[in-house]
């Protein structure tokens, strides 16, 4: 059996009485951890990072220095809710990225799934809901209660709007500043961002048939290119097109979107 790993704090780090610290885990020098936090195993806590909250942290993270994690949300309605803040395993928190607990107007939860990369000066506001591989790049700003899917990826110096949504695969252009929700597999840049194809590249990494593909560009042409309104479009998806799980997927976004779908 593997021998047990041991938690290593520096000196000069302070963490509170309060804090759950697995086996393996690694605090760097001068960093501060709550009384409210937790944190998974094998997770490296680099210098001056500053955890607070009622925040969970999983295995295998890293977290770079000057980072702040769990921090109260900068909303002016939040009024001490013992809200909380929850991660997942294996991401990467660079240099000065800001992480944000959520509110009782968002359900009380900021959450972030597996195997992220948040790039230096990234922000996450409260209550956002960010899935698996999902990349912001740096100084990429989420306001509150932004949705994004599995395997995004938001360019630099990229800002996004209170409650959009990105679909999964989606992918934001550097400076964007998105206002409206960003289906799926689609690429979006511009200030305000708009629809410029489908995320080809994403979608062959991710490994989708010629068929599959094939079948996306044609809805994506009858949904955002034939000039319908976007009701009329899905229904004409629906007749027309083979209606593989990826294409439904697409569709079911765009009915689902309340902000209305970046054209």
């Amino acid at each position: 059996m593997p021998a047990h790993k041991e938690t290593r704090i520096d000196t000069h780090a302070v963490v509170s009485d309060g804090a759950e610290l697995d086996a393996g885990v690694v605090v760097g020098p001068f960093s501060v951890i709550g009384k409210g936090v937790r944190i998974g195993a094998d997770t490296v806590i680099g210098p001056h990072v500053v955890l607070e909250g009622r925040t969970t942290i999983g295995s295998g993270n890293r977290i770079f220095q000057f980072a702040s994690v769990g921090a109260m949300p900068q909303d002016l309605k939040y009024a001490g809710e013992d809200s909380e803040l929850v991660i997942g395993d294996r991401n990467q928190i660079r240099e000065c990225a800001t992480i944000h607990r959520g509110t009782e107007g968002g359900g009380m939860v900021t959450s972030i799934g597996d195997d992220g990369l948040f790039m230096a000066y990234s922000h996450v506001a409260h209550d956002c809901r960010i899935g698996n591989r999902v990349i912001l790049g740096n100084a990429c700003t989420l306001a509150g209660h932004v949705t994004i899917e599995d395997g995004a990826i938001l360019s630099g110096l990229t800002g996004v709007h209170q409650f959009c949504r990105l679909g999964q695969l989606s992918y934001v252009g550097a400076a964007s500043v998105v206002v409206k929700d960003v289906p799926p597999f689609t690429t979006v840049q511009g200030d305000r961002a708009r629809l410029v194809g489908l995320n080809l590249e994403g979608l062959r990494r991710k490994g989708l048939s010629d068929d599959e593909i094939s079948n996306l560009k044609r809805a994506y042409r009858v949904l955002f290119r034939s000039g319908l309104v976007l009701g009329e479009a899905v229904e004409k998806v629906r007749a027309e097109i083979s209606q593989d799980p990826v294409v439904e997927l697409l569709t079911e976004f765009v009915l689902a979107s309340e902000r209305g779908v970046t054209r």
